[in-house]
């Protein structure tokens, strides 16, 4: 009865931070790559292949749905793991084990594609190229998350201190459409990493050379790509100087302000990832952010993608050539 009640009062939006209709269309995806490792693992224990009947031996407190509710609800709120355990009526460990496996499982599915069923993205390849197929101007921004002080004696503790925050904070690199719909959400680096530097080490600069019809949206932190790719990345225009006259000033605030509205999208991806518990202040271990960043990301992109594409109307190609 005690899990029965699990299943109805967790499988809520509210707790899961998915519908259930979306909830039941992963469990369908992932009940194949689930079984596929779980035999894989059983495997490897026993040393070759089974030696008794399917079915036989001792039955899992857990069956797959039940892990996948545990691991949504954790990502969604990181409850503890004793507590996720007493919520299902099985140990800490059988819950800690259950989100080891599903984590990753969820983390590989990447990320979904507007008007695109089936299709999903996952390395920064990926987004160049879809980009360049459908003709979609990209936003990119940087984000942190605080995580857990280093141990004094670690070696790269300082590597985590972030300039800006002046917190131990983990980066990551969103990248979405001019709706917002998220296309990609990883280059997790150290929080002492510069934006720029954190996708230039990506490769971000060699996809902009291979595919030089893909532009891109940025703010300030990326001024340097913007130097180098001048047709391909807008940033921020540079402010004048305090001597400048007033017409210059005015026509700066006015670029910076159709600069900020056309990139101001990516910043309400960002407030979609950070409505996780996890993504607002991480207390795991830093060795799981990665995976854990990817699990949720690959969620929102799915909610995202679904968002209908606006298409321009007469009034808005007004607007356009008013502005220019």
């Amino acid at each position: 009865m005690k899990l029965t009640w699990a299943r109805t009062a967790c499988s809520h939006p509210a707790l899961s931070g998915i519908s259930r209709a979306h909830f039941g269309e992963l469990f369908a995806e992932l009940a194949d790559p689930w079984e596929a490792a779980r035999q894989s693992t059983l495997r490897v224990a026993r040393g070759g292949e089974r030696k008794r009947a399917a079915g036989a031996g001792r039955k899992p407190k857990l069956v797959l749905y039940d892990r996948l509710l545990l691991t949504l609800v954790h990502l969604r709120h990181q409850l503890p793991h004793e507590v996720l355990g007493e919520l299902f009526d099985v140990d800490r460990s059988t819950a800690s084990a259950a989100i080891r496996q599903v984590r990753p499982l969820l983390a590989a599915r990447g990320f979904a594609v507007p008007d695109r069923p089936g299709v999903r993205l996952r390395t920064l390849a990926d987004v160049f190229a879809y980009a360049e197929a459908e003709a979609v101007e990209l936003r990119l921004d940087g984000a942190e998350t605080q995580v857990r002080r280093p141990q004094t004696d670690r070696p790269g503790r300082r590597a985590f201190v972030s300039g800006k925050r002046k917190q131990n904070t983990i980066k990551t690199t969103t990248f979405s459409d001019g709706q917002g719909r998220m296309l990609l959400s990883g280059v997790v680096r150290p929080g002492r990493m510069h934006d720029q530097t954190a996708v230039r080490t990506e490769g971000i600069a060699e996809q902009f050379r291979l595919h030089p019809s893909v532009k891109s949206q940025a703010d300030a932190g990326y001024a340097g790509l913007a130097k180098e790719f001048p047709d391909q990345v807008t940033a921020p225009p540079k402010k004048p100087k305090d001597d400048a006259c007033d017409g210059d000033k005015r026509a700066w605030h006015e670029a910076r302000r159709r600069q900020s509205s056309a990139r101001i999208c990516i910043e309400h991806t960002n407030a979609e990832l950070r409505q996780w518990a996890p993504l607002r202040r991480f207390t795991g271990s830093r060795d799981t952010y990665a995976e854990t960043q990817l699990a949720i990301a690959s969620l929102v992109s799915d909610r995202s993608a679904r968002r209908p594409t606006r298409r321009r109307t007469s009034t808005d190609l007004v607007l356009v050539r008013d502005r220019t």
